[in-house]
């Protein structure tokens, strides 16, 4: 038997997606979260980890015992979206969900700074001159690439006609900058009804009701 350990920071942020493909697979996983305002903990726990970074997944097989960790969150998502069939139909499909998820690594670039000034209490000046001067302009040419694919798609998937772990990490991407005030509905309809569309379905719904929704 496979046994599965993700361990990540007690927030959503880039272990989230593999908790939703988890849930959506109704595969058992240990789900252990680090404090991230445990600082003294965080750093005994970092020399543990294959690239001193979270998240790690833990895959053990309980008959052999033997472990392996997989670094990273990309690796980790495309890991489980290929094992447990969100990964794409065919090597093409393959490739975009591979391009959409760049795509989201980029704009987070961006992003990462508006978490790391409101994490760190920035003044409410600093604040806004990141939003507007930073992640407002990449925000914009991420959205404009979402739409174009959504436009594009009749199934109302970013891409093929089925659900891929690109479809979940731009959902709750979405999420997150709702919470900044950086996604309003009513002024992105396609995004929104993108997103309405990923966030109920069935399997993933109750997970995410239940689920802590702090980002930073």
């Amino acid at each position: 038997m496979i046994q599965y350990k993700l361990i990540y920071f007690d927030v959503r942020g880039l272990g989230e997606v593999s908790r939703q493909l988890f849930h959506l697979n109704g595969t058992p996983f240990e789900d252990i979260r680090i404090p991230r305002n445990y600082e003294d903990l965080w750093r005994e726990f970092k020399k543990s980890t294959p690239f001193g970074q979270l998240p790690v997944l833990k895959i053990k097989d309980s008959i052999s015992e033997t472990e392996i960790e997989i670094p990273q969150s990309s690796a980790i998502g495309r890991y489980l979206a290929k094992k447990f069939g969100y990964s794409g139909k065919t090597p093409e499909e393959e490739a975009m969900v591979d391009a959409v998820i760049d795509q989201f690594k980029d704009f987070l670039v961006s992003q990462k700074q508006l978490t790391l000034a409101i994490r760190s209490k920035k003044s409410e000046d600093e604040i806004k001159r990141i939003t507007d001067d930073v992640v407002n302009p990449a925000k914009k040419i991420y959205f404009e690439v979402l739409i174009k694919l959504l436009k594009n798609s009749p199934s109302g998937y970013l891409i093929g006609d089925n659900l891929t772990w690109a479809d979940l990490q731009i959902a709750d991407n979405l999420t997150t900058l709702k919470g900044f005030g950086l996604f309003v509905s009513s002024e992105e309809p396609i995004l929104s009804a993108f997103h309405q569309k990923i966030t109920n379905i069935p399997e993933l719904r109750s997970y995410l009701d239940r689920r802590p929704l702090t980002m930073l």
